[in-house]
């Protein structure tokens, strides 16, 4: 029986998915305050905000399962890395992880996003104002996703309208609306039947553990709507955060070793990818809370990252904040995002040729640049400005 959410979660009961999209952070240190595991009726299930409890949920694939039919994910894109648990997650995962390990990442994706970064600040400094999200952050997200699948010769505005396609149905699933990807996966499918030598994909199709087609592009398809839209939103959320306090920013300029701080200092306070789903396995307890087997349970990267009794005076950007990076904006546990290494090369390559290149870079005034989304945050646009003249 699903829980009474006025008698048990009477401030989960008036949460609204519009607060969540908007600016979600005051609801969820209401929830973290008194209810860290709520009900939420909006939502359809728990949400939990505190940091040890979000720990506690994504490390327990037994009790808390993405293997469930109503998963977004597999919904829009059948079975993945993204929503099966044990032996199976592994065989889907391994194959693709590989090649984004440490090492590996530097070693192959290193000079590609220098290029990469190096071309689109070029094409950028002249005009002396842009809009970073669309004429860079993306397309620079695009280009590293094509390249690690092998998308060479796909159009980059083809690429990008799949993963938005992916993204919308996955986002309006979790806010309860029907949710569809129309003709993206099969367009995929298409395009990387027939992998060029040495890349994931084809690493993936290999073996006795090897994948089916159904299964490679499902996965490619978690690779590109991860790797494009939550390395985008890491990107303009963290010079968004860099712009809107000057003294961090100054900070950063004066000690370039900051950078990597200020990043990570971003992912805290604004997480691109906010919320993971979770499904109990069986009835449960979990901070203060009776779940019932197959209850929704979701997780709050969000509500997490801001966890006072973690990150004290949680609200503030400070980018000499000493413990940042215990943030779960990558997630933890199984989940955890392997492509984390190759996300932060993007976006410390991108900051660094960003403060670098364009002098005087600085928000446009009077243009809206809070971020927005239920699952995936970031401004609609981040338009800014710099001292072309002076090049």
């Amino acid at each position: 029986m699903t829980p009474d959410p006025i008698t048990r979660s009477p401030l989960g009961a008036a949460v609204t998915v519009e607060e969540l999209e908007t600016d979600p952070h005051p609801a969820l240190a209401r929830l973290r305050a008194t209810e860290p595991v709520s009900w939420v009726p909006a939502l359809g299930g728990w949400l939990v905000t505190r940091h040890d409890l979000a720990l506690r949920v994504m490390r327990d694939a037994a009790a808390y399962t993405v293997d469930d039919p109503r998963f977004s994910t597999a919904r829009v894109i059948g079975p993945s890395m993204l929503s099966l648990d044990g032996r199976a997650h592994g065989r889907h995962r391994d194959a693709f992880s590989r090649p984004f390990r440490p090492a590996a990442t530097r070693e192959r994706f290193t000079a590609f996003v220098h290029d990469e970064v190096d071309r689109l600040v070029a094409a950028l400094r002249p005009a002396g104002h842009a809009e970073l999200r669309g004429e860079f952050a993306g397309p620079l997200a695009v280009a590293v996703v094509a390249e690690a699948l092998a998308l060479r010769d796909v159009d980059p505005g083809t690429v990008r309208s799949w993963y938005e396609a992916f993204v919308t149905a996955i986002s309006d699933i979790t806010a309860g609306r029907p949710g569809e990807a129309g003709g993206a996966y099969d367009r995929l499918r298409a395009a990387i039947a027939d992998p060029a030598p040495g890349s994931p994909l084809t690493e993936a199709a290999a073996g006795a553990e090897g994948l089916t087609d159904d299964e490679v592009t499902a996965n490619a398809a978690v690779l590109m709507f991860g790797g494009i839209d939550t390395t985008e939103g890491m990107i303009v959320n963290a010079v968004r955060h860099l712009l809107i306090h000057p003294g961090e920013l100054a900070l950063v300029r004066e000690d370039p070793g900051l950078l990597d701080a200020a990043i990570e200092e971003s992912l805290r306070l604004e997480p691109s990818a906010s919320v993971v789903d979770r499904y109990a396995t069986a009835d449960a307890e979990l901070g203060g809370a009776s779940i019932r087997a197959g209850d929704l349970v979701r997780v709050s990267l969000a509500g997490a990252c801001r966890d006072p009794g973690v990150f004290p005076d949680p609200d503030r950007y400070d980018v000499r904040r000493a413990n940042a990076a215990d943030h779960l904006a990558f997630a933890h546990g199984p989940h955890f995002c392997f492509g984390a290494h190759l996300a932060r090369l993007e976006a410390r390559t991108a900051l660094r040729a960003l403060l670098d290149r364009l002098p005087g870079l600085r928000l446009e005034p009077g243009r809206p640049h809070d971020p927005r989304g239920l699952v995936f945050r970031k401004p609609e646009a981040l338009r800014v400005r710099w001292d072309a003249f002076t090049l």
